[in-house]
């Protein structure tokens, strides 16, 4: 296959530039050692999210010495020392009662109140938070920083309620840290500053520029969207077939395209007690193996069995050997919406350029992530050659993004007619591993996708049966409890969703923003 990193000047020229290096911003790990392993391993709080987002009474100097004095005392109690030295960060269950008797809208309306966090062009010292320049939406409960891919969803709720300020301020902040970061980070903490999430940003735009000077939008994000294409392309054009580098990979064929990864191989600092106890239970080093569970945070999926091995147990992980189907269409997304970029700008050449690329990578796709005899997409598995066997509703996204053809779409929607249709919506995935995106849960992003590709191919009868399953499911549920979940169990509606390194959150930003957005299209 010729490298298309040679086909134009454009390219050549962009994959010249230098990546925008990452500000270095202390962890709460490496602000507080020895502590912060002792309080995490210790379990001093039941969620390990907890002390990553606290605020010192003190500097870490000041705290470390006093740990370090008192530690070793006759009756030293490690959770009293931490409730003496720092504020726990609040949640917002504890602040917001709904009115149930005032209705679904009336709820939605306040909950985009109640998640709004102000502007915050600085932070307090030593906080984990990183400062943004613009209000933003948080997902709510335990989630108390904004999320990359979480965003879109919740985005898209924000322009079915017309507030198009709080629409516009989202997109700036994630290109406020695409410029200073080189990418978007996870969330707007420090300890998730070494990986990403689902690419959205793209679809950002085109939500933002929908009713509006289209071309304006496009030229005001195009350097945003460019930087954030050169960190997910990294390395690439060094790569002989068959390798990879950090999130590239060059396929047996030549193709360029792009796996999970996270640039630490450090458990999680917001779960890791969790990861040290995997690693005792895995057999892979353990480095490699807290790779893997960081990739698949970036994912955003984590954890599923279309990331495990055989075994479908936590240390048999393999996430960064798989070629995802999902992530390679939204960044066939930020291809195309560059190369529409540039040809609002005239510039024709860069624009033909991103269009081949695009049209590579789909080419790509449907080569190694369409398994005719499951008549679905998966992902590829690059570390053995060959298609992995998981069907999950990742297969969905070839068809949100028009990837699939008619016969391909065809075969999905039966096969989520079949197989994934359940009372409250579709499954996440066929397998019941106990992991939090597997069956029996459901998830609002991935609903809606299903939904939005389905539509595209024309499959409305699947798509509007699908729709009403999961807003009445959502109805429901807010009816009986006054709330709107992350995930719900689709199974048994009678059953919350459970699964996860944390209990069941309510608020929830991207559950509310599909929510509206399918009430408003019934």
């Amino acid at each position: 296959m010729k490298n298309l990193f040679s086909t134009s000047r454009g390219l050549v020229a962009l994959f010249a530039l230098v990546p925008m290096t990452i500000v270095a911003q202390p962890t709460p790990r490496q602000l507080y050692s020895g502590l912060f392993e002792a309080v995490q391993l210790g379990q001093v709080y039941p969620d390990g999210k907890t002390f990553v987002d606290v605020l010192p009474h003190g500097t870490p100097t000041e705290i470390l010495a006093a740990y370090q004095k008192e530690k070793n005392q006759p009756g030293f109690e490690l959770k009293a020392f931490c409730q003496r030295h720092f504020y726990l960060p609040a949640t917002d269950q504890t602040r917001y009662q709904s009115n149930v008797a005032a209705g679904i809208y009336a709820h939605l309306d306040t909950l985009w109140t109640v998640l709004l966090r102000p502007a915050q062009p600085t932070v307090p010292a030593y906080s984990s938070l990183l400062a943004l320049p613009h209000a933003y939406v948080v997902p709510g409960g335990r989630f108390r920083e904004v999320y990359y891919w979480d965003s879109y969803f919740t985005m898209l709720g924000l322009r079915e309620a017309g507030r198009t300020q709080q629409l516009r301020d989202m997109a700036d902040n994630f290109a406020y840290l695409i410029d200073k970061l080189g990418f978007v980070p996870n969330g707007n903490r420090t300890y998730y500053l070494t990986r990403s999430q689902p690419p959205f940003f793209a679809q950002m735009v085109t939500l933002l520029a929908q009713g509006r000077d289209s071309a304006q939008v496009l030229a005001r994000y195009r350097p945003a969207l460019t930087r954030e294409y050169l960190y997910w392309m990294a390395g690439a054009k060094d790569l002989k077939p068959g390798q990879a580098h950090r999130r590239a990979l060059r396929l047996p064929g030549g193709e360029y395209l792009n796996r999970y990864w996270d640039d630490s191989d450090e458990p999680r600092e917001e779960s890791y007690r969790e990861d040290v106890e995997a690693a005792k239970r895995s057999a892979q080093p353990a480095p490699q193996l807290y790779r893997h569970l960081r990739a698949a945070a970036e994912s955003g999926w984590d954890f599923s069995a279309r990331w495990l091995g055989a075994d479908g147990q936590l240390g048999s992980i393999r996430t960064t050997d798989f070629v995802p189907v999902d992530l390679n269409c939204l960044l066939l997304v930020l291809e195309q919406t560059l190369a529409r970029a540039h040809r609002s700008a005239g510039e024709t050449e860069a624009a033909a350029s991103y269009d081949l690329r695009a049209t590579a990578r789909a080419a790509a796709i449907q080569r190694y992530c369409w398994n005719g005899k499951a008549g679905w997409f998966v992902d590829y598995d690059f570390g053995q050659h060959r298609p992995a066997a998981p069907r999950t509703l990742a297969g969905v996204f070839p068809l949100a993004y028009g990837v699939a053809t008619p016969s391909q779409a065809r075969q999905v929607a039966q096969g989520l007619q079949k197989d994934f249709l359940r009372p409250g919506g579709l499954l996440t995935s066929l397998v019941p591993s106990g992991q939090q995106w597997d069956a029996p849960n459901a998830w609002a992003p991935l609903e809606y996708l299903a939904i939005e590709g389905l539509r595209r191919y024309r499959h409305t009868a699947l798509a509007d049966t699908v729709a009403h399953r999961w807003t009445q499911l959502n109805l429901r549920t807010f009816q009986q409890t006054g709330k709107l979940l992350e995930k719900y169990d689709v199974s048994d509606l009678h059953r919350p969703a459970g699964g996860g390194e944390y209990p069941l959150q309510d608020g929830f930003g991207w559950t509310n923003g599909v929510l509206l957005k399918l009430l408003n299209e019934r």
